[in-house]
């Protein structure tokens, strides 16, 4: 069998494996399974992956080197840049991995306790870290584990929702978590309600994210693009996008139009 043909097999072999361990499951699949949708026999399994974890560790790799490669760009920056680019960077990767392989990953953690768990650990542990800056207290430590989860497990149990929408709820609620905003994105910015106040009693003191009569607050281009993303999926209505991001409904619908006039330009 030469070279060419050897990897030919393996892949077939990946593939196979991830259609399967996605229609029934990890624990439910066996290798005479896969050899059999492949018309292979056990043995030809057996010859490229000695046994179905290394079969998951094969299939995991792609995952496990993107986020070591993020670990890597990330860790050099300063404080607040390092951590922001980990948790941007993490989600796109994980949706990147999105689909069956995304259902793996806690497969990964259950059945594999070789180098590949190990290597996982280690990533956790790095990202952690960068997250939550140089002598975090343990406050900043809960913080950071609970922010690489929620860049991580929604992307498993909400494999329904569209990527891009999911991606603006996903660093949505890590911003509201670690209570700030990636670097060069605008602030919200805090309005409390007074008695001469003509809101005064319509929201709750301290309320983020309404505008002050007669100044429209803008939207970061990150934020802009996100909610374009929301109105053309269609999840979200154009009140409900002004809610998720603090602005005005005015403020949103701006953008909006601002994306049909271009549109019309363009035809």
């Amino acid at each position: 069998m030469t070279c060419t043909e050897t990897d030919g097999t393996r892949s077939r072999i990946l593939r196979a494996a991830l259609d399967l361990f996605a229609e029934q499951g990890y624990q439910r699949t066996s290798l005479r399974q896969i050899a059999e949708r492949l018309r292979l026999t056990k043995a030809a399994i057996l010859y490229h992956f000695p046994s179905k974890a290394h079969l998951l560790a094969a299939l995991a790799e792609p995952l496990i080197r993107d986020l070591e490669a993020l670990l890597d760009s990330a860790g050099p920056l300063p404080g607040r840049q390092a951590r922001w680019t980990l948790l941007e960077g993490w989600v796109d990767t994980m949706l990147a991995h999105r689909g069956p392989l995304g259902m793996l990953f806690h497969d990964l953690a259950l059945v594999d306790r070789g180098s590949t768990y190990h290597r996982l650990v280690q990533i956790a542990m790095r990202a952690n870290q960068i997250v939550a800056g140089p002598n975090a207290e343990r406050r900043d430590r809960v913080r950071a584990v609970q922010a690489i989860a929620m860049c991580s497990d929604p992307v498993v149990f909400m494999i329904d929702v569209p990527a891009s929408v999911l991606r603006a709820d996903m660093l949505d609620g890590v911003r509201r978590l670690l209570g700030e905003t990636p670097p060069g994105d605008q602030p919200p910015v805090a309005r409390t309600t007074t008695a001469t106040d003509p809101a005064a009693g319509a929201a709750p003191p301290g309320r983020v994210g309404r505008r002050r009569p007669g100044r429209p607050r803008a939207m970061s281009p990150e934020q802009v693009r996100a909610a374009r993303r929301m109105h053309l999926a269609g999840t979200h209505s154009a009140d409900e996008i002004a809610a998720e991001f603090g602005v005005s409904r005015a403020t949103v619908y701006r953008h909006l139009e601002a994306d049909r006039d271009n549109e019309t330009v363009t035809r």
